[in-house]
């Protein structure tokens, strides 16, 4: 009896020892991940798997490394061991979504935001659906990721830019314009969406007032080519081709 106590006791202490151990090999693989030394971070990450294959910030920790290196299917197959283990670790399917951002598998990428958005309900993961939706070209779909993020943040500035982009790549200029004085009005110093506006006006027909909107962008980035070029356009179609040219000559 007292032999099978001291078994035990063994047991217990051995168990105890190879947990601390393993917690140690993750901590270290971290400490050089931090110094950007990936490739001695990788072989203590992968010594925390060996002795404990269900550890699984050590899988994910390898998983990071492997982005750092852009080993991204290898580091899609870390994270996704990750997953085996515990299939709502937000932390793995993020990781999973910039590789795949990285191999321009933009597919893959939005079927694995969509999993965090289940998983953790917040404005900012429907936002990023929307944008990896909005990539694709796929512009309905993205609006209603974008509606998602604004129904639990009606101030998300970014989706409502974003979503009013969306709009005007589907023919939707008239419901897109608000949008873009919502933004603005959120943040006045938010230069896309004046450049934006801009765009939904001279669309319009509105050239006077899309001449506005470009000019308040230039006060905030004066040098930016592409509103520049927005405002030369505008200019020409109220022929005012004088001060067209002068832009003309610069960008």
């Amino acid at each position: 009896m007292k032999s099978l106590y001291i078994a035990i006791c063994l047991f217990m202490l051995t168990t105890v020892c190879i947990a601390e151990e393993t917690a140690y090999f993750d901590w270290r693989g971290s400490q050089l991940y931090a110094s950007r030394n990936y490739t001695a971070a990788l072989g203590y990450f992968d010594k925390a798997i060996s002795q404990e294959p269900t550890y699984i910030d050590a899988w994910i920790h390898k998983g990071d490394t492997q982005k750092a290196m852009k080993d991204y299917n290898g580091s899609i197959e870390s994270y996704s061991a990750a997953l085996k283990l515990d299939e709502n670790k937000t932390a793995a399917w993020s990781g999973i979504v910039d590789d795949y951002v990285a191999l321009k598998n933009y597919a893959n990428a939005s079927a694995s935001a969509a999993k965090i958005t289940q998983a953790d309900n917040k404005s900012a993961n429907w936002y990023r659906e929307g944008d990896l939706l909005q990539m694709q070209g796929l512009y309905s779909e993205a609006i209603a990721k974008y509606d998602g993020a604004l129904s639990l943040d009606p101030k998300n500035k970014n989706a409502l830019y974003k979503k009013g982009i969306a709009l005007m790549a589907t023919g939707n200029i008239a419901q897109a314009a608000p949008l873009f004085s919502q933004v603005i009005e959120i943040d006045p110093n938010y230069k896309q969406a004046y450049n934006a506006q801009g765009v939904a006006l001279e669309a319009s027909g509105n050239y006077i007032e899309a001449q506005k909107a470009y000019d308040k962008a230039l006060v905030l980035d004066p040098t930016n080519a592409q509103i520049l070029n927005n405002k030369m356009h505008v200019l020409l179609a109220l022929k005012k081709q004088n001060e067209a040219m002068q832009i003309f000559v610069k960008v």
